[in-house]
């Protein structure tokens, strides 16, 4: 039987404590070689803008392979529909059988949010309490609960293009919304950027020593950042995954094409960071930055989840796709 999970099915099963350890474990079993993330090949229509990703991956310790096919379509803004819209298959890694079918949308938002604050607990300055956005739309919120459940920030601060969204965010959420993107970043502990920029709004002359970044929101095309290439040059970089920041991040192929930095600049990947193979922060000075896609074995992870989950609850739809 295969079961079928609504985006509805999916927010009553999903709680960051939870999927923010998933992600962990999965980017530790990539790093000990029991996962497999192969890069995500980007589909394109001649005459369209629209990208589709393939993002697999398997994984032994969770028994299942799944494919997202995510589809990033720039026209969905002025049809008032979502930029990005996925959906999740997943298979059998024992016997191929199809597991299950899920919305790919709710499970993005959490599972990045997640991949944040796993992150952030391996490279963020200890006794950080200044978290700021730059972006404050939904993967901010998602941002903002996941980041809480892992570290004590004692203050929030947000900016974005839209000074709205911003005040919006801030009045929902207790946090205080700054004119700039600059007083953002010079003023905060653990920055997260979360804007679908397809030029730099944040440079890296703003960087205080000491300082956290996690680079989220730029979609995955080789043409967007939200980075400057000083930002990225001054930055300890860490990667999700090495095959796919130098096959489809414009934070790194950018700074790569100018020859401001080598590839060496990001052999670090999370897994190998959480796994004691690679070092975590160095000092309290360091500059880190995280760089993140998001990547194929977090939507695998978040499967596994919500799989168990629903048929322990009885939530979801079960058919045979096999009648």
């Amino acid at each position: 039987m295969t079961l079928i999970l609504t985006r509805s099915d999916v927010l009553a099963l999903i709680a960051y404590p939870e999927v923010i350890a998933a992600v962990r474990r999965a980017h530790e079993d990539l790093a000990r070689g029991q996962a497999v993330l192969p890069a995500p090949p980007a589909l394109r229509l001649p005459g369209s803008d629209a990208a589709f990703l393939v993002m697999a991956a398997a994984s032994r310790p969770a028994g299942l392979a799944t494919v997202k096919l995510l589809a990033d379509v720039p026209a969905n803004r002025a049809r008032g529909l979502p930029v990005q819209r996925s959906a999740i298959l997943a298979v059998s890694a024992a016997d191929g059988g199809c597991e299950a079918l899920v919305d790919g949308g709710a499970v993005t938002r959490f599972r990045t949010a997640a991949a944040s604050a796993v992150a952030t607990q391996a490279l963020a300055r200890p006794g950080s309490r200044v978290l700021g956005f730059v972006g404050a739309g939904a993967l901010a919120h998602a941002h903002l609960e996941a980041l809480r459940s892992v570290m004590p920030f004692s203050e929030v601060i947000v900016w974005s293009r839209t000074e709205a969204t911003a005040r919006a965010f801030a009045a929902k959420n207790g946090a205080r919304a700054l004119p700039t993107a600059e007083e953002v970043v010079r003023s905060c502990d653990v920055l997260c950027t979360l804007t679908p920029s397809k030029e730099p709004l944040v440079e890296g002359k703003w960087f205080r020593p000491g300082l956290h970044v996690n680079a989220v929101g730029a979609p995955p095309r080789a043409d967007h950042r939200e980075i400057d290439t000083e930002g990225i040059r001054r930055a300890r970089v860490v990667v999700d995954s090495r095959l796919t920041a130098l096959h489809e991040s414009g934070d790194v192929l950018i700074p790569l094409a100018e020859g401001a930095i080598g590839p060496s600049h990001f052999e670090d990947e999370l897994g190998e960071v959480l796994t004691g193979a690679r070092p975590g922060r160095t000092d309290r000075k360091q500059i880190t930055l995280f760089n993140s896609l998001g990547v194929g074995l977090q939507d695998l992870a978040a499967a596994r989840l919500l799989i168990d989950a629903a048929r322990a609850r009885g939530i979801g739809t079960e058919i045979d796709l096999a009648e």
